[in-house]
């Protein structure tokens, strides 16, 4: 079983796949680094031949002298993709970033939302009951002359408002 080394089109780390993974119509690799995804094909066999080129023995024998001498200090490695690139988000999110200047474009033909809201309206509401009962308190008199059948309705307004005054402040305190 032989195996194959496979570099990442992205961050060019190598990867070793075994041959018989990889068909004829070829294979969808990710990377395990950067996340990029390939269609992977087989190596023709010109090619696996220049990869297998033996290594002159001296300088390995050399390499390995020097590195069981020295102390191994790992290191760590930065990621060589740009997470937040535009080539990158495409090929690995689907995400298309537009350019800033057609997004200040676009917002600015949209309408501001401007408004007080829910808690807003029932402030006013509020306000303006209480302005009216003001008001008819203090002409309250003058409508019972004009409109004497009122009178009923007026005190029962009136009362109905202590009423609810007198349970909200019994709530409070």
């Amino acid at each position: 079983m032989q195996d194959m080394l496979v570099n990442c089109n992205s961050c060019q780390k190598k990867f070793v796949v075994p041959d018989s993974v990889i068909t004829e119509k070829g294979r969808l690799l990710q990377c395990g680094s950067c996340g990029n995804k390939w269609t992977q094909y087989p190596i023709s066999q010109e090619e696996q031949i220049t990869i297998k080129k033996p290594i002159n023995t001296s300088n390995t024998e050399k390499i390995i002298k020097k590195s069981s001498s020295t102390k191994k200090t790992s290191k760590s490695r930065k990621r060589q993709v740009d997470l937040y690139s535009e080539e990158y988000l495409k090929k690995k999110h689907g995400l298309v970033i537009q350019d800033a200047i057609s997004v200040e474009s676009s917002n600015s033909k949209q309408k501001l939302k401007t408004g007080i809201g829910f808690y807003g309206n029932v402030i006013i509401l509020i306000i303006f009951l209480i302005s009216i009962f003001g008001v008819l308190d203090l002409n309250k008199y003058f409508v019972i002359n004009k409109f004497p059948f009122l009178e009923t309705y007026i005190n029962y307004i009136y009362d109905s408002l202590e009423i609810i005054k007198i349970s909200i402040y019994s709530l409070i305190i």
